[in-house]
């Protein structure tokens, strides 16, 4: 790496924080980027709102071409944006400014740095602060980059402007074929209980079978709690099958509260704001709290085919959640949602079905996340030549051809 440079970020350039000022809801003012408004390395300026800002500070906090902006909080702590050609605006205050003062380094390389493991193993490290995390400006003034001369800076850029142009087009194409992956089991799921078939009836969850809600023993009562109940929350509802509880509940605690001791094989529904509609089948004989509902198992309904019949309906039962602060659903709701049901056997064979258009999807699926994967992976590997001086051209494409080959393979 000779005539490369190792400089701090903080020498080489100006780093502020965002403006702190509400959005306005009206046309009026400047531009107001926040990190929400950047999505996938792009900003759509017509979507960006506006806020009010004085002369004195728009000549301070004003993006310009070849701004860098960057998160320092939250789950995206770390982002970086090449601002470029932007209107009239300025940058929120959760979003540090970097502007390039020196004239021997290129903006665009800087930008490219910040997509390194390198730059994200020194945010991870510095991270700090709330539980979703920050980094300051003095932190990411404090970073180390390599730099070599403006014209070999320039050469780099092109050489991965080019390269990740094909990479990330292939990228978007395989998300595009995993969210297809992913529809293909909805649409086979809606064309099934659309269609319905002969001898299906209509009839009220609550007539079809028992469906009761649980409670939570007190938690200031120790003995209620350790014993050997399973007892699960409605965040726990995560799979088709429910595994070990994170808490259990004692004799006690079930005879004191509003739980309920429901079998193996019954179906939990969560009622609650974000948990609505989760659901899992218990894989054991357990109690659970008051934001579920359980359906009891019997011999006229398989309760996986109730999962997915529900799961069919899930938006028009979630339209009818009520809340101001929390979304939620009733029991009352949840027995009085109506189901178009036939015969076990046919029930039986629908869910042998869709088991068998699942299993087939997330085939697919783990397919081109694996893709996607490669690629990212990819990205780096050539990052790592261009930011230890091994880049060339020919190396780029010889890298970028293997895996891809590979992929294929």
């Amino acid at each position: 790496m000779k005539e490369w440079r190792k400089l701090q970020l903080g020498d080489i350039a100006v780093i502020s924080y965002g403006y702190t000022a509400k959005a306005s809801v009206e046309n009026i003012g400047l531009k107001f980027l926040r990190i929400t408004d950047i999505q996938n390395d792009m900003v759509n300026w017509s979507s960006v709102p506006y806020c009010q800002i004085n002369e004195d500070d728009l000549q301070k906090y004003k993006l310009i071409d070849q701004d860098i902006v960057f998160a320092r909080t939250g789950a995206t702590t770390g982002k970086s944006y090449l601002v470029c050609d932007p209107p009239e605006a300025v940058a929120a205050s959760y979003l540090i400014r970097l502007r390039i003062q020196d004239p021997t380094v290129l903006p665009q390389f800087i930008s490219k740095y910040f997509q390194t493991s390198e730059y994200w193993n020194n945010i991870s490290s510095g991270i700090s602060g709330s539980a979703q995390g920050g980094f300051n400006a003095s932190k990411l003034s404090a970073l180390f980059v390599q730099i070599p001369l403006l014209s070999e800076q320039k050469r780099i850029v092109a050489i991965l402007d080019e390269t990740f142009e094909g990479i990330d087009r292939a990228i978007a194409n395989t998300e595009k074929n995993l969210a297809n992956s992913r529809e293909l089991f909805e649409s086979y799921l809606n064309a099934i209980f659309t269609q319905k078939g002969n001898g299906w009836v209509e009839a009220r969850l609550g007539n079809l079978s028992e469906v009761q809600s649980g409670g939570t023993p007190l938690r200031s009562k120790p003995e209620y709690w350790g014993g050997q109940i399973a007892w699960y929350s409605s965040g726990e509802l995560n799979d088709l099958y429910t595994t070990a509880p994170e808490r259990n509940i004692t004799d006690k605690g079930l005879e004191n509260s509003n739980a309920k001791l429901f079998p193996k094989g019954s179906l939990l529904i969560g009622m609650y704001d974000t948990a609505a509609l989760k659901m899992s089948i218990l894989d054991r004989k357990a109690a659970f709290n008051q934001a579920i509902a359980g359906v009891k198992p019997n011999d006229k309904i398989d309760l996986i085919f109730i999962l997915h019949a529900i799961n069919f309906l899930k938006p028009e039962i979630l339209s009818l959640r009520r809340g101001v602060r929390q979304k939620n659903l009733s029991l009352q709701k949840i027995k009085d949602i109506v189901i178009a049901v036939p015969e076990l056997q046919e029930q039986q064979r629908v869910v042998r079905q869709l088991a068998s258009m699942r299993e087939e999807t997330q085939r697919l699926e783990a397919i081109y996340r694996q893709k996607i994967a490669v690629l990212n992976e990819l990205k780096q590997s050539i990052l790592q030549k261009a930011f230890t001086g091994e880049l060339t051209a020919d190396t780029a494409n010889q890298t970028t051809k293997a895996a891809k080959e590979g992929i294929a393979a």
